[in-house]
């Protein structure tokens, strides 16, 4: 085979690579502005505006005859929602591994979580146990969805570029979200001026969303290639399969190392994330515009986050980016707990020292797993990653409730979380990474 010809196979090949990683950068734009507009924003206090109406005289709705609070419903249906998704995300990563067929899967996967947030549009009056449904669907379809889209990593980008390119899909994904969340909330705050009610604002704001969501999955679906299946072979039952990968992951004891260490830093960053809000309220006394403004500016500095850290791992390498990353949440916690009540400024001060670590430790902690993969086997492992990701974060929020519970002070409840990520940091600076890489069966990169 002649140089020349050689030249152009390898420039076809990169032409298609890069192809490949503009279409997959798609999907975390398109699926973002579902965990931005409804699961941050407007869903959790509408759904539960919805079951108050439906509840009787005591406050309790009940779903199947059982006795709820209309206050937990929407995080009984979150809870729910986890258990389902951690049934079928490794039913479908050991299917995708096995049969190679990633694209159809990730397709029926990403339509189900859209037609079912777009369905919310429906949901008025008292019918909280749609909402709930609804909420179910689409909160284990986008884990699902994002356990495959995560798989395709490895396939799509060489050892060196894979922490570029995980941090730009990050990096798209929270533009996207800010850009629709500023589109809401011009929409809610003017409902009058486009006459719709306040309630018929959320409903387009949540249906939006799903159509946003299937609108832009079309691009990934077009550029991704299902891969070579490893052998086809029956799958087993969604907990069997989950055990069957723990088991083999025990075969790479490093990549399991590295996993405790994510599952106990990533705790702590979606304990923040999520109870955030609540400090800001609760302890702090401030209103409902201010946190949704910080909220919006979470996501806009996230962006630059995920590509600045991007930056950072191909001079120091990813791991000791995650490692100064997790130093930030640790300083970031800790002047928290300073902040004075009623100083929208500084809590504005303290959004931006989380969106700027934020995007990067999440987009390097997948770029990284994605080299202790071993070839062959990645939705069945990256299904155990989003579950670390999605369906494990507990501890965090039992640990902020206890100590506040003791305490009484939200301060102490949000600094007690520094645990997780001193612990995580001792953890991760435990893993030998490239040792890591090679027994896996990978290539060794020159920095990570």
């Amino acid at each position: 085979m002649g140089t020349d010809t050689v030249r152009a196979r390898a420039a076809d090949e990169t032409a298609g690579r890069r192809r490949e990683q503009r279409g997959w950068y798609v999907y975390d734009w398109a699926c973002s502005v579902y965990s931005t507009t409804v699961l941050t924003v407007f869903l959790g206090p509408y759904l539960t505006s919805v079951a108050e109406r439906a509840a009787d005289g005591d406050g309790y709705v009940h779903p199947l005859g059982l006795p709820v609070r209309a206050g937990s419903f929407f995080a009984y249906s979150v809870s729910l929602s986890v258990v389902l998704a951690v049934v079928l995300m490794p039913l479908v990563g050991g299917a995708a591994d096995r049969t190679g067929r990633k694209k159809p899967l990730l397709a029926a996967a990403a339509y189900t979580g859209a037609a079912a947030t777009t369905g919310m549009f429906f949901l008025d009056g008292d019918r909280y146990l749609l909402g709930g449904v609804l909420l179910i669907v689409a909160n284990a379809a986008q884990s699902v969805g994002m356990m495959l889209y995560n798989s395709y990593l490895p396939q799509i980008a060489p050892p060196e570029e894979r922490d570029a390119v995980s941090s730009r899909g990050w990096a798209l994904g929270y533009a996207a979200g800010a850009l629709v969340l500023v589109a809401d909330l011009v929409l809610y705050s003017a409902h009058d001026s486009f006459g719709l009610s306040e309630t018929a604002a959320v409903r387009v704001c949540l249906a939006t969303a799903g159509l946003w969501w299937g609108a832009f999955t079309l691009v990934p679906l077009r550029r991704l290639r299902d891969r070579h299946a490893r052998v086809e072979q029956a799958t087993a039952p969604g907990l069997r399969q989950l055990a069957a990968t723990v088991r083999d992951m025990r075969r790479y004891p490093l990549t399991l190392a590295f996993l405790l260490a994510y599952l106990v830093y990533n705790d702590g960053i979606q304990t923040v994330i999520s109870q955030a809000s609540v400090y800001g309220s609760e302890e702090l006394g401030l209103g409902q515009s201010t946190l949704i403004v910080a909220v919006l500016l979470v996501q806009v500095l996230a962006v630059a986050g995920a590509l600045a850290m991007g930056r950072l791992a191909r001079t120091y390498g990813a791991q000791r980016t995650i490692l100064g990353s997790l130093v930030a949440w640790t300083v970031t916690l800790a002047a928290g707990y300073f902040l004075p009540a009623g100083a929208p400024v500084f809590f504005f001060v303290l959004a931006s020292g989380i969106g700027l670590v934020l995007g990067g430790s999440q987009a390097l902690s997948r770029s990284l797993f994605s080299h202790l993969v071993p070839p062959g086997k990645e939705a069945e492992y990256f299904s155990a990653y989003e579950m670390s990701d999605r369906g494990m974060s507990w501890l965090g929020p039992l640990l902020f409730g206890v100590t506040y519970q003791l305490t009484g002070s939200y301060r102490s409840a949000i600094v007690s979380l520094v645990a997780f990520f001193v612990l995580g940091f001792a953890l991760l600076a435990r893993v030998p990474v490239r040792r890591a890489i090679g027994e896996a069966g990978n290539a060794v990169p020159e920095k990570i």
